[in-house]
């Protein structure tokens, strides 16, 4: 997953539940799958179904005991070990970059009733991705760029791994490899515990990009980044499996350059002493799986695949048919589609066949020979759980009842009896009920998301979901949130909401589309019609052609996209053509420069947040996969950069970035500013002194980029109808 829109990711997961999980917190089920964990009121409990009781695993007095009470006071996460018997606590939790990926870990035996501490002689808040091992006697861990392990029962620790650094990382990853294929934990421990697979990146030869900090202390100082920007080469990328006996490594024989190959993913296969990988060529055109002998590193490439424009990292593998078989997605066929795929790689049979996309695997039951996965063929904008038969060639039959359109999501127990769904649409916020698989029936129906329907307050003045062809013939989705009290005989300011890249979609029917979270105030109250439009490129379930013909085309393909929907929408006789805004935030404020830049007849306002303005600075693994080499050419990303347009500017901008931004570096900012005051363009800009790719650091900050953001809308794009 791509996070330079991490705060337009983040706001949808707030504001309007993206991917129909609402914030909801994943279940920690137990093995058998009748009952759960979760931390409730500071203590740690077990529920079981279907009548939900409760029991008590670890009790208060266990966690604030005397010796026990230092760092135990917020658990951030928890794992229970495969017999049940101890419980690993994470707490003190520190971020690395975006996400709180460091800290402290406890071990709570629950037949001694005792707590220790894992790795305490480690610095405070630094052991990252603590696992215990199978047999929960041990747990390994990674400090300080290297990678240990406790032994339980001895309270022995021992270090697998030496000769981590800042640029040689074991165990974990670097920065590009965790913001671009969302890879963090680094390691795996072996089926039987007697090794762990894990990653080591050599970033040594990464250049830094330096970034300045001027106000915490009389003299500046620079904070260096490891950052290869496009054009540059990657980090070297290798395999190895320690023994924990020996700490002894063997490294994997992966063929290839390890610089001009990534290896996204890796995982042990069940009960064996092989493991599976994937590897990427630079250009993430071809996927390769390999299977590795963890004893004499052999390989063997049992899966290939090709495509002419990316491939996605995988999301995994799901093993059936007692590990002689995996679940593997791919786009071959036009559409994403699940395959079974045997272990060598000799058999493939389509699991789900049709004219439509699986947006995700949700569960597997190979009992009953089902494979139950999210889809919605008829409305890219929404989501429901189907299943067809794993044998493949059956029709895909829809579970969710129809009666409920909009987004829904499920989470299922392992024994596939039980699952939480989840509920909503543009207008009904999440509701969550326990049902029962088997029957597909809510355990209770005083918590039935049916009965809890007749609770929701009616909105009066709801998202409306249309279709807009452009004059190129694409059917576009969008959804208007038009103003309250709306009088169709007058004009009212349009204010268009974009992101427009490959990493995230903005039209779906999830509770908050429609609403406008930077925005210091209430639009509907104030008369402003708030409109968002899906382009080519997005990733909804509408087939690889959509998704892929963004190809070597951001900011030309999609930016037209948006401009020729506007363009039809502006002949709406409500809609004021003098009043048209666009804003954006990251990949959104680079389709708001380039709107602006491009379309200036159209769009008269805009507000562009931590937007890339060249695209020859941005990182090499998200640039070079939808934009293709520029040791090539380097004519596409000149192209779609903003900077490349900037003497069209005509209308009022805002430019909006955080000076210790990262991700989108301020960089940008400057080399746009620079472009504009050479063409003597006016505009007006707002720099957040230290503040990141969020902009969310330091008091006040939040209401203050609201505030800005809200005052110069409505001074330059005044609301209300005329």
């Amino acid at each position: 997953m791509n996070f330079r829109n991490i705060f337009f990711k983040l706001a949808l997961v707030l504001l309007t539940g993206f991917c129909g999980q609402a914030g909801a917190q994943e279940i920690k089920w137990a093995s058998d799958g009748n009952s759960y964990y979760q931390i409730s009121s500071g203590e740690l409990v077990s529920i079981s179904l279907p009548l939900s009781e409760q029991r008590n695993v670890i009790d208060r007095d266990a966690l604030y005991s005397a010796g026990n009470n230092a760092g135990l006071s917020n658990i951030k996460d928890f794992q229970i070990s495969e017999d049940g018997t101890k419980v690993l606590l994470y707490t003190n939790s520190m971020k690395v970059w975006r996400y709180e990926t460091r800290g402290n870990y406890y071990v709570a035996d629950l037949k001694t009733n005792k707590i220790v501490q894992v790795g305490k002689d480690k610095p405070v808040s630094s052991l990252m991705f603590a696992k215990f091992s199978p047999d929960g006697n041990k747990v390994a861990y990674v400090s300080g760029h290297n990678l240990y392990v406790d032994d339980l029962a001895a309270g022995t620790s021992k270090a697998l791994t030496t000769d981590g650094t800042d640029r040689l990382i074991n165990g974990t990853f670097d920065w590009v490899y965790e913001e671009e294929f969302d890879c963090r934990d680094g390691f795996r421990w072996s089926p039987d515990g007697k090794s762990i697979a894990y990653w080591q990146i050599d970033a040594s030869k990464i250049k830094n990009f330096l970034m300045i900090n001027n106000t915490d202390s009389n003299y500046s100082y620079t904070i260096p980044v490891e950052y290869p920007k496009v054009g540059e080469d990657p980090s070297s990328c290798k395999v190895g499996i320690v023994d924990i006996a020996t700490a002894k490594t063997n490294w994997l024989k992966v063929p290839g350059d390890q610089v001009q190959n990534y290896i996204p993913r890796l995982e042990w296969i069940p009960a064996s002493n092989e493991v599976i990988l994937q590897q990427l060529n630079r250009e993430q055109n071809v996927s390769k799986l390999f299977v590795a002998n963890a004893a004499t590193g052999a390989v063997t490439n049992i899966y290939s695949e090709t495509d002419k424009a990316w491939i996605d990292a995988a999301k995994g593998w799901k093993w059936i048919n007692q590990g002689k078989e995996f679940l593997w997605t791919s786009e071959k066929d036009g559409w994403r589609h699940v395959y079974r795929i045997s272990r060598d790689g000799k058999k493939q049979t389509l699991v789900t066949k049709g004219d439509y996309d699986v947006i995700e695997q949700t569960f597997t039951d190979e009992k009953e020979g089902w494979l139950y996965f999210m889809a919605s063929p008829a409305n890219a904008t929404q989501k429901y759980l189907y299943k067809t038969k794993l044998s493949g060639g059956a029709k895909a039959e829809m579970v969710t009842p129809s009666i409920l359109p909009g987004t829904h999501s499920y989470d299922i127990s392992p024994n596939g009896i039980f699952a939480r769904h989840t509920y909503q649409s543009a207008s009904i916020p999440p509701l969550t009920e326990w049902m029962k698989m088997t029957t597909l029936n809510p355990l209770t129906m005083q918590g039935s998301i049916t009965n809890q329907l007749g609770t929701v307050r009616p909105v009066k003045n709801k998202v409306e979901f249309f279709k807009v062809t452009t004059e190129d013939g694409i059917e576009l989705d969008g959804w208007m949130k038009k103003p309250d009290n709306f009088d169709q005989t007058k004009k009212y300011p349009v204010v268009f909401y974009v992101y427009g890249e490959p990493a995230a979609q903005t039209v779906t029917d999830t509770y908050g589309a429609g609403r406008n979270f930077l925005y210091a105030g209430d639009m509907p109250k104030d008369g402003y019609i708030y409109i968002s439009i899906e382009n080519r490129g997005a990733p909804a379930p509408k087939g690889r052609e959509w998704r892929k013909s963004i190809f070597q085309n951001i900011g030309t393909l999609n930016i037209r996209d948006q401009a020729m929907a506007a363009k039809k929408i502006l002949t709406w006789p409500f809609v004021d053509k003098d009043r048209v805004a666009v804003w954006g935030w990251s990949g959104g404020g680079s389709s708001t420069l380039n709107l602006m830049f491009q379309y200036p007849e159209i769009y008269k306002t805009g507000i562009a947040i931590a937007a890339v303005g060249n695209q020859l600075t941005y990182d090499n693994i998200y640039q070079e996969r939808y934009m293709g080499s520029p040791l090539k050419t380097k004519e596409a990303y000149i192209k779609g950069s903003p900077v490349t347009y900037a003497k069209n500017l005509m209308g009022n901008l805002l430019y909006i970035h955080g000076t210790g931004d990262d991700n989108v570096h301020y960089q940008n900012a400057e080399m746009l500013i620079n472009e504009l005051i050479k063409n003597r363009k006016v505009f007006q800009m707002m720099a957040y002194p230290n503040r990141t790719h969020s902009i969310n650091e330091g008091m006040g900050t939040s209401e203050h980029l609201a505030l800005t953001y809200t005052q110069f809308l409505q001074k330059n794009c005044p609301p209300g109808g005329k």
